[in-house]
């Protein structure tokens, strides 16, 4: 019997099924634009990163991992549980090379000057793991409609642990393509077309056939600790955009006859780059939050780590993905689910600089909160400390189960121990990656 996934879960693989060695992973979507999607498979070492150019498998580099992954021709596809995958990868799971930790199976959309497409034009997207010899579905994972301006997707991972493989139904969008997904695993794509082009199911691809290159990228910062400052008393406004300009401000979303709706907490920076569209050193500043439920439950939405949350479980907070390159002009977004507002308690927004600028100054960062029928609330990270890796943005409470209040912090730390601590979240670190 399948087992059917929602965002983010992680199941066993191979601990359930014992002696699984070969699977078919199978992409399929209902496609009413004819939009051009392209599929590919990173795989990936202990840090999250291509080792070699060969670790992009894609129809222009149909196998990888010493011939353990390979993508399925048209010819070669078949037919499983009476459903026809638009895409097939057969994985040969104990030739997997040791080096390889993780196995993430993408897709990313194609465009050109004169049409412009993103995921939201795809329907009834899933990701499932089949059973060679029998044909039966070990997992699905059912992403349907997620997704809005993205134009690359994570849709799942296979990983190792303790020496036996499991599944991660992802579902992480990226807004900036190809580059942005390369870029996130530690690809640089440059804009320079090979003499000779392989092709695709879905035509040839500039874009997938640009020349990649492995750029090794530096690992993640850690943590320590400083204090927190008393909410004041909320001050009721009308405006069309509000800037909370000192420390400790805080203004009341706007209050509705019916639950609240979405509330995108956007994240966005200074891009200073090097020349090339494709070839530019991006600025990687990392959105996330700490959150608190009613019911008790803490942690933590975040690309670090993939914990990338969801809406419409708990926590009720996602974000939409990781924009590794800086190349994503809409920056990142997470997205509070306000019709569960009973449920939420409190939810600590920050910041952090992963790799590639220097200093909070250098950054510009600047937060927008947006919400249905109200105006936006400006947070910018001003009063740089650039000694310090993290920055606590902003703090969003339950009042009365009748609105979010929002309190400016923008407090900086050297890391996530030291905001915790601060803020008194109580939760255990570890040191990750992406």
């Amino acid at each position: 019997m399948s087992l059917a996934l929602i965002k983010g879960q992680k199941v066993d693989l191979t601990k359930s099924n014992p002696g699984l060695d070969q699977i078919v992973v199978g992409m399929g979507w209902v496609n009413p634009k004819q939009v051009d999607i392209d599929l590919s498979a990173f795989l990936l070492s202990k840090d999250s990163k291509v080792t070699k150019d060969e670790d992009l498998v894609f129809y222009g580099n149909s196998t990888g991992g010493v011939g353990s992954v390979s993508v399925q021709s048209a010819a070669e596809k078949r037919s499983y549980s009476g459903i026809m995958d638009n895409e097939q990868f057969i994985i040969q799971l104990q030739q997997v090379p040791a080096v390889y930790e993780r196995i993430a199976f993408t897709l990313t959309i194609h465009s050109d000057a004169h049409v412009s497409h993103q995921f939201s034009d795809i329907q009834e997207l899933y990701i499932r793991i089949l059973h060679p010899m029998t044909g039966n579905e070990l997992i699905r994972y059912n992403l349907g409609q997620i997704f809005t301006v993205e134009t690359a997707i994570v849709v799942g991972e296979l990983y190792r642990h303790n020496g036996e493989w499991k599944f991660n139904g992802t579902g992480a969008g990226y807004g900036g393509g190809l580059a942005a997904l390369c870029g996130s695993f530690g690809i640089e794509v440059q804009d320079q077309k090979p003499s000779a082009s392989a092709g695709n199911s879905s035509g040839d691809r500039d874009d997938m056939n640009s020349q990649a290159s492995v750029k090794p990228v530096p690992p993640a910062p850690l943590v320590q600790t400083p204090p927190v400052q008393p909410s004041p008393a909320p001050t009721p406004v009308n405006l069309t955009k509000i800037e909370l300009k000192k420390r400790g401000e805080v203004v009341n979303l706007t209050k509705t006859k019916g639950p609240i709706g979405e509330i995108v907490v956007n994240l966005n920076w200074n891009r200073k780059k090097s020349s090339g569209f494709f070839g530019a050193k991006g600025v990687d500043l990392d959105v996330g939050c700490l959150y608190e439920l009613t019911n008790g439950d803490k942690s933590t939405v975040q690309a670090l780590g993939n914990s990338f949350g969801a809406l419409q479980y708990a926590p009720y907070v996602a974000l939409d993905g990781d924009d590794r390159t800086g190349m994503v002009k809409t920056g990142e977004n997470l997205r509070i689910n306000g019709q569960y507002l009973s449920q939420i308690k409190r939810i600590l927004v920050y910041a952090f600089i992963y790799e590639g600028v220097a200093n909070w100054a250098q950054a510009d960062g600047i937060v927008t909160i947006k919400q249905p029928e109200g105006p936006d609330i400006i947070i910018k990270l001003d009063q740089p400390e650039n000694r310090k890796g993290m920055c606590a943005i902003a703090m969003i409470r339950n009042v009365n189960n009748e609105t979010f209040s929002i309190e400016k912090l923008v407090d900086y730390f050297p890391g996530h121990r030291d905001m915790d601590h601060a803020y008194d979240w109580g939760l255990q670190w570890r040191a990750g990656s992406k």
